[in-house]
This record gives structure tokens, C-alpha cells and sequence, in this order.
């Protein structure tokens, strides 16, 4: 089973849904916003993808963080109580197929991991 982890308004989410139905593939949403991401799950996506993969840096989200929150992000412990607190500050879509993790939407990456 295959689980894409996103905000459904999100454009890079928008079109890797779209890449997914497209070529025919089965897949769980789980709309990070909404569902939240436990802390099990964010650890280990730190631990394979590391935090300054992980965090979006870039987004406003991160932007309007003050400095005292913008230090939690250097320290696991302390990032994964932010990102549930703020989940946009997860780079998306994140991808879980058969255990492996794909961050972000490229369409050669996907058909280079889903064999398309």
C-alpha cells in the first residue's frame, strides 16, 4: 500500500495526486492538517530523511515562526512537537511505498520509484 501525506490545497500535493490517478495507482491520502502525524511518524522521517529535508524553510509558515520557534526545528525532540503544532512546516508530499520515503514531487522521481 502506498500513502501520500500532504494538504490537499497544496499545488505540489495537487499534482502528485493527479501524477498517481493518472498512472493508475492505488494510494491513501492522509491529510496531515487535518489527521495530524503522530510522533512515531515524524521521527522516523527524521531519522531517514533528516530535518533540514524535512522542514520548509522556505513557506511563510516558517517565515512567521519566531526565533525561539525557529531554534525548536535543530533538535528532533523539540521539531516534532512543532511540525504537530504546525504541520505546514512539513516539505510535502511526503510518499510511503513499500516502507521507502520520496519527499516532495518531481515526475521522474515517481516513475523512476514506481517503476512507470
Amino acid at each position: 500500500m502506498m500513502t501520500l501525506y500532504g494538504i490537499p490545497n497544496c499545488d505540489t500535493v495537487k499534482k502528485a495526486r493527479q501524477w498517481l490517478t493518472a498512472h493508475g495507482h492505488d494510494y491513501q491520502f492522509h491529510d496531515f492538517k487535518k489527521q495530524g502525524c503522530d510522533s512515531a511518524l515524524l521521527g522516523r522521517w527524521i531519522a531517514e530523511l533528516g530535518l533540514e529535508l524535512l522542514i520548509n524553510r522556505k513557506g511563510t509558515t516558517w517565515r512567521a515562526l519566531s526565533d525561539e520557534d525557529k531554534a525548536l526545528a535543530a533538535n528532533p525532540d523539540s521539531a516534532i512537537a512543532l511540525l504537530q503544532a504546525k504541520p505546514s512546516l512539513i516539505k510535502r508530499p511526503v510518499l510511503d511505498h513499500d516502507g521507502r520515503l520520496r519527499l516532495g514531487f518531481k515526475d521522474t522521481d515517481y516513475q523512476e520509484a514506481l517503476g512507470q
